[in-house]
């Protein structure tokens, strides 16, 4: 059980009915959904229902949320590496339940998670993607990076890509820790029939 009860519908003030729109009806329900937004009851699932709880702050960590999801240059598979990297540094059951399910759609494979949910070495044959695991190993683990990692992830992935590839980790870092301090696990039905708009 959450810390925080789950918000429905029928509850929500102004602020948090045009925050629920935004996750609900925004680009994460668009397309092919890997992952529940929302329970049976209409709440929304995982730290949206979080951000529900201080709709302002929370409608700007949506917003951040969705640009680093679908407004920077990162490769989907690369974003989706970064994103494990720190589900596996926070051991954030939730992040690693959605974000494995959007990794296997974007080419990750199960020995690649296998080894994301440790921070395991990884075989990487792309070369961005190896820098780019490096350097968000590093990241997490020391606070920052020694010049050897950031020069070989700079080289490989260009200024903008870096900068928008730290932000990611510290966007998901501070998911992580809502998640952990609210004690937000898993839906009770991880894999039921989705509410918005799921393919599985």
């Amino acid at each position: 059980m959450s810390r925080l009860r789950p918000l429905k519908p029928q509850e929500l003030n102004a602020a948090q009915r045009q925050l629920y729109g935004q996750v609900s009806g925004g680009p994460r329900a668009a397309g092919p959904q890997r992952f529940r937004l929302t329970a049976g009851d209409g709440s929304l699932t995982g730290p949206f229902n979080v951000f529900l709880h201080a709709p302002t702050v929370g409608a700007a960590l949506s917003s951040v949320g969705e640009a680093i999801r679908y407004g920077t240059s990162l490769p989907a598979r690369l974003r989706e590496l970064a994103i494990l990297t720190v589900a596996g540094h926070r051991d954030s059951a939730f992040e690693r339940y959605a974000h494995e399910r959007v990794g296997r759609s974007v080419g990750i494979t199960e020995e690649e998670m296998r080894a994301l949910r440790n921070l395991d070495d990884l075989d990487l044959d792309d070369p961005a993607e190896a820098a780019a695991y490096a350097f968000c190993k590093q990241a997490l683990r020391k606070r920052g990076v020694d010049d050897a990692i950031f020069a070989a992830a700079a080289e490989q992935l260009g200024e903008q890509t870096l900068v928008e590839l730290t932000a990611l980790l510290g966007y998901y870092e501070g998911v992580a820790l809502l998640l952990s301090v609210f004690d937000v696990g898993v839906p009770d039905d991880p894999d039921g029939v989705c509410h918005a708009g799921c393919d599985d």
